[in-house]
């Protein structure tokens, strides 16, 4: 999710200094770096990169950030990736992921058959899951490794269904896949009347396991736009909303953005999200930073017409989820946070991020 940090689009953009708020100090990347009064992510991104995308600041510093992305307090120490993604004084990310792969080899199985885990994707959802990228993308890289982490040595099958609608309802199921990738719990299940018809069907048929990744969710609007920096969600009353067909409100809808206070609008893409954006069917776009910024640079001159919000974000998390319907939900849901919490120990988790990104940013996006 962390595009090219030399993106030479947004390197001199209004929205930078929007977001910025104070000017951020001089900082470089490959550091460690103070925060002071009046600095944000996206103004220590822009000084040590050139560029507002703070994903990869975020995902450096989760554990002392948080969950909340729009405020860092003045005094909090945090890793400034090298511009390659690796952390300063870091292994490279290919030693560690050949040393653990090396380690992994070496364990011993007990023979017993288990069945292949079955895992259900989407193509053409770049730096994610795209069938083009090493692996299949970030999130079915850490899917594959998370089989043979944690005590675990599991054969699986990965398929690709780019009808995202029916992943969920349908596919799982009907137990045609027994593990979804990339999919966003409901906030809070307890609050049930704040919830819509898709949230309430993950609270009563799912299973969710640990986040995989967290992703920075961004709001978009044309920079004349009345909903252009608004403070609080309910500003948003009155405004058509994009997002993607398949792709979970939960963000929103938990603020009370439901029909008929705002009109929402489903589009195949975040491409056609962003294009309807810029050409103001849409008052505002809801789209995961990377997944906003890769469909930006896909539209010419659209960064010059549109601004993410530079006061509300979100962090949703990516899971693998189950149905609750398959016999072996809890099972497998304990076998993949087994791996990953593995994978966080050793640092192989973030490797794989790092050079799944470093691929994704090579190739422009």
């Amino acid at each position: 999710m962390i595009r090219g940090i030399r993106r030479s689009l947004y390197a001199v953009t209004a929205a930078v200094a929007m977001m910025a708020g104070a000017g951020a100090s001089a900082q470089e990347a490959c550091t460690t770096y103070t925060v002071k009064e009046g600095e944000s992510l996206a103004s220590i991104a822009q000084a040590a990169y050139g560029s507002y995308d703070y994903q990869m600041i975020f995902n450096a510093n989760r554990d002392v950030l948080g969950g909340n992305p729009n405020a860092v307090a003045p005094g909090t120490v945090l890793r400034l990736p090298c511009e390659d993604g690796s952390l300063p004084g870091a292994e490279t990310a290919q030693a560690i992921i050949q040393r653990e792969e090396a380690r992994s080899a070496g364990r011993s199985i007990d023979g017993e058959y288990r069945p292949p885990i079955k895992f259900l994707g989407g193509d053409d959802w770049k730096p994610f899951m795209d069938k083009s990228l090493t692996g299949g993308g970030m999130l079915v890289r850490l899917s594959t490794t998370a089989v043979k982490r944690g005590g675990n040595d599991r054969d699986y099958i990965m398929s690709y269904v780019d009808d995202w609608g029916a992943h969920l309802t349908t596919l799982l199921e009907i137990g045609g896949f027994d593990i979804a990738i990339g999919w966003t719990p409901p906030p809070d299940c307890s609050k049930r009347d704040l919830l819509d018809e898709a949230a309430l069907y993950r609270c009563d048929n799912l299973v969710f396991s640990l986040p995989i990744y967290e992703s920075v969710t961004s709001y978009w609007s044309r920079k004349d736009s009345e909903y252009a920096g608004v403070r609080t969600w309910s500003d948003y009353a009155g405004a058509r909303i994009c997002r993607p067909e398949g792709w979970s409100t939960f963000d929103l809808t938990v603020e009370g953005l439901v029909e008929p206070v705002v009109s929402w609008v489903y589009l195949p893409t975040p491409k056609d999200c962003i294009r309807a954006a810029v050409d103001g069917k849409v008052d505002m776009v809801s789209l995961d930073l990377e997944s906003a910024l890769g469909a930006i640079a896909e539209i010419p001159g659209s960064e010059e017409v549109l601004e993410p919000n530079p006061n509300l974000s979100k962090v949703e998390p990516l899971n693998w989820v189950a149905h609750k319907k398959n016999p072996r939900a809890e099972e497998i849901i304990e076998l993949l946070n087994a791996g990953l919490n593995e994978m966080r120990e050793t640092g192989e988790w973030y490797a794989i991020i790092q050079d799944s990104l470093a691929e994704y940013n090579k190739i422009g996006g």
